[in-house]
């Protein structure tokens, strides 16, 4: 399973984006919010149909999203255990390089999907790191998904395609990603499909969190370098 110019992590503009933070500890940097009774819908672009619904005693808090949150650029920028992070993060930055593709963003699709087990097999049938079905790895000339090189390679590629297919934007391709384009295409935006809506949330959750925490990394390292001189 499986980003062209610039998407958003969060896929928010700056001028309306709001932290929407729920019971179950994800948070969600959004467009804007509507409410209907008992029902909060959370916006991950400007247009009307791609959100994720919760009940509204799910949301403990909404506040303004940080500065750094608000404009995210997602481009531009076989044992059976986890593989061995130094190893996978060589892979992501090539393959991440390729594509232009957020090597953070790869991190998080890889995480929800296998939790860095490049031997996971789904219930589904989807294997390795990113989650390949079988049909889709042989399109993308994956011929092992537990591979983790071969795996990241066909998973980026894919993504990419998807991200292309729906104009960089990132809570579409990240549907189509799990639930297959067919039916992004089908119901015009995230299908309300639990499983997707709840994919897709917790994908953007931990980009947001990666992206946040290299942001304070790269801030404080720029302080320190400021104070040396």
């Amino acid at each position: 399973m499986a980003v062209g110019a610039v998407a958003l992590a969060a896929a928010c503009p700056a001028q309306a984006a709001e932290r929407v933070v729920l019971r179950n500890g994800y948070s969600l940097t959004c467009d804007h919010v509507e409410r209907t009774g008992s029902r909060v819908q959370l916006f991950l672009d400007p247009g009307s149909k791609n959100f994720i619904e919760v009940n509204a005693k799910e949301i403990i808090a909404e506040r303004p999203a940080p500065a750094e949150a608000k404009a995210v650029a997602v481009k531009k920028s076989g044992t059976g255990q986890k593989q061995k992070p130094e190893d996978l993060h060589d892979v992501l930055v090539r393959e991440g390089r390729k594509h232009d593709i957020d090597v953070a963003l790869l991190e998080s699709v890889i995480e929800v999907e296998s939790g860095g087990n490049s031997r996971a097999v789904s219930p589904a049938g989807a294997q390795g790191l990113m989650q390949l079905m079988p049909g889709t790895a042989a399109k993308l000339g994956v011929k092992n998904s537990f591979a983790s090189a071969q795996n990241v390679r066909g998973g980026t590629a894919y993504l990419d395609s998807l991200l292309t297919r729906y104009d960089n934007n990132l809570a579409l391709a990240l549907a189509a990603y799990n639930a297959g384009p067919g039916a992004v295409d089908r119901w015009h935006g995230i299908p309300p499909y639990p499983e997707t809506r709840r994919y897709v949330a917790r994908v953007i959750h931990d980009y947001n969190l990666r992206y946040e925490a290299r942001a304070r990394a790269q801030h404080a390292l720029m302080a320190s370098a400021a104070a040396i001189h």
